[in-house]
């Protein structure tokens, strides 16, 4: 006998899901890309204008509020009502990850259509003209670090690490500040004038996050936020703030848009300091054959490699 199927726990709806839901077969591309964003970036469109959406799609406030409208609201004010009490449920990790996976017991295609519309909606905040801009400001800040911080606590220190690999990879000197109470004091000892910090941090300001902002500061040193939003006080204290959607605000968070940010920083700087880059992977290529053969390194002059 055929085991008695789960019934799929109901989960409450919000209004603008359910018409996004409902008429995203019929919004043009454009108001498409609008509705995308706002889906995948409740809390700081709650605090946005209409020019301010614009410039983080790439479009123009005309264009944003049209859409709004074919989404069945009156404005820009309607949407945000409906936004704030959606942003009103429970928003744990727990919860969203459970509201995540009761959409997959029941459509699991859509599921997957929904994160490819959120990553896409991702990758076009990146190509709007103002994170441009900012990309290019943080990058500028990081070819004159002496050496590049990387601050990431929780599940975002697996990613920092992997990015200060890759800076290592690629001949910038680097240090990942990962950890939390005293062993973090002992991480921001290191701190020096000539460096510059990169922060991966979320939510309002906490204490970790406060203690290595302001020691930064004291130092003067540039601060390049990454972050999901370019409001707050993190984003406050910060020098450039690169706004990377994280996906739907009440469902499991996703990494990948900032996984991709890094690489375009990491890309940015190779191409900025080409030869120190080429110069390290060629190092790595050496030491790989020596590894591989068993022999053991001679002693030499760097000026004759």
């Amino acid at each position: 006998m055929e085991p008695a199927r789960r019934k799929p726990a109901s989960k409450a709806r919000d209004l603008f899901t359910d018409r996004y839901e409902r008429r995203r077969d019929r919004l043009s591309p454009a108001f498409q890309r609008v509705a995308g964003y706002i889906d995948a970036n409740r809390l700081s469109v709650l605090a946005s204008s209409a020019i301010e959406i614009a410039r983080a799609v790439g479009t123009s406030d005309a264009t944003v509020v049209r859409a709004v409208q074919a989404l069945g609201f009156s404005g820009l004010q309607e949407l945000r009502r409906e936004l704030a009490a959606s942003l009103g449920q429970r928003t744990t990790p727990a919860d969203n990850l459970k509201r995540t996976l009761d959409d997959a017991v029941t459509r699991i295609d859509a599921v997957v259509d929904d994160l490819l519309d959120v990553y896409a909606a991702g990758l076009e905040a990146l190509r709007a003209p103002d994170f441009r801009e900012n990309l290019m400001k943080a990058l500028s800040a990081l070819h004159d670090a002496q050496r590049v911080f990387v601050f990431g606590i929780g599940p975002t220190a697996h990613i920092a690490e992997y990015f200060a690999a890759r800076l290592r990879r690629k001949g910038k000197p680097q240090q990942v500040i990962n950890r939390t109470g005293a062993e973090l004091a002992d991480q921001l000892l290191e701190f020096a004038p000539g460096d510059a910090l990169i922060m991966m941090a979320y939510g309002p300001l906490y204490k970790e996050a406060g203690v290595t902002l302001a020691e930064a500061r004291r130092l003067r040193l540039p601060v390049i936020l990454i972050s999901d939003t370019a409001q707050g006080e993190l984003a406050g204290r910060a020098d450039v703030v690169l706004a990377v959607p994280r996906g739907k605000n009440d469902r499991f968070a996703l990494h990948g848009v900032t996984v991709f940010c890094l690489e375009m920083l990491l890309l940015g700087l190779a191409a900025g300091e080409s030869d120190r880059a080429l110069a390290s992977l060629a190092r790595l290529e050496h030491l790989r054959q020596a590894l591989r053969s068993g022999r053991q390194l001679m002693p030499t002059d760097p000026d004759e490699e």
